[in-house]
């Protein structure tokens, strides 16, 4: 008795070579970004930045904004001695109108010598502190229009806004460069807002340190801030907005109060 033949399907029995099979394509990689290239970005795409950095490191941003805005302070503070000197002056003039004992000429030069080490000092203790504050502030106030802001993501969006300030220095010091120092008689001379054009001698301080804080710089942080709760806290733009400019008002009482109570 004959069986019919089989019929053997092609490849059937034998190894198939895979290395010719063609093979579906790998998911393409999520396109990453170097820590550094976040301090080009954060000036032209801040809501990239903020995505993708929600739970990185605030340490990072800190120390590059820290120690380039305090390196360029201390660069400049021969620049900067004679803007100093009369903020020193007008505050003692303020301290002799208030009735308080005048220190001998002595003195004002060991106390002037110690604020101007204290100055460069601070310019590096300071922004760590600043930036804690206003995270705080921006996490307290996120709360006030819903967002769902970690106070850890506050921290990195303050961070990394506050990098136009580095870009600031850097331009006050061209700036002195340029400037007649004799011209250098208050803080607010180099600055780039409505505070520049105001005389300190002749200003009410309240009302100075408030209009001093209406400047390019200090309205771009805000505005970064604003971007940066949006994102980080799922919230409108709008919203976050509002919550921005509670953190710039808040901003001005260290320099608004004692002026008040002076």
């Amino acid at each position: 008795m004959t069986h019919p033949p089989v019929h053997t399907p092609p490849g059937a029995g034998y190894d198939v070579d895979v290395s010719t099979t063609p093979q579906p394509a790998p998911p393409p990689a999520a396109a990453k970004a170097s820590v550094w290239e976040d301090f080009l970005d954060i000036f032209y795409a801040p809501s990239a930045v903020f995505a993708r950095r929600e739970q990185g490191s605030v340490w990072i941003p800190m120390l590059v904004v820290t120690v380039l805005i305090g390196t360029f302070f201390v660069l400049n503070s021969g620049m900067l001695e004679p803007m100093m000197d009369a903020e020193f002056r007008r505050s003692m003039a303020a301290a002799a109108e208030g009735g308080r004992p005048q220190p001998t000429a002595e003195q004002l030069e060991q106390m002037r010598g110690f604020s101007a080490t204290m100055a460069k000092i601070m310019a590096f203790v300071s922004m760590p502190l600043v930036i804690l504050f206003v995270g705080a502030m921006l996490w307290l106030a996120g709360k006030l229009v819903s967002a769902r802001q970690s106070f850890h993501a506050a921290l990195v969006v303050t961070a990394y806004a506050y990098m136009p300030k580095v870009l600031e220095v850097l331009l006050v010091s061209v700036q002195g460069l340029l400037l007649d120092p004799g011209t250098l008689d208050g803080r607010y001379r180099l600055t780039f807002g409505v505070g520049r054009f105001l005389d300190p001698d002749t200003t009410a301080p309240a009302l100075l340190a408030l209009l001093g804080r209406v400047d390019v710089f200090t309205l771009w942080v805000t505005a970064l801030l604003a971007i940066g709760l949006a994102v980080t806290g799922r919230i409108s733009r709008g919203q976050a907005a509002i919550a921005a400019a509670i953190v710039w008002l808040v901003g001005a009482l260290p320099a608004l109060l004692p002026a008040l109570m002076g």
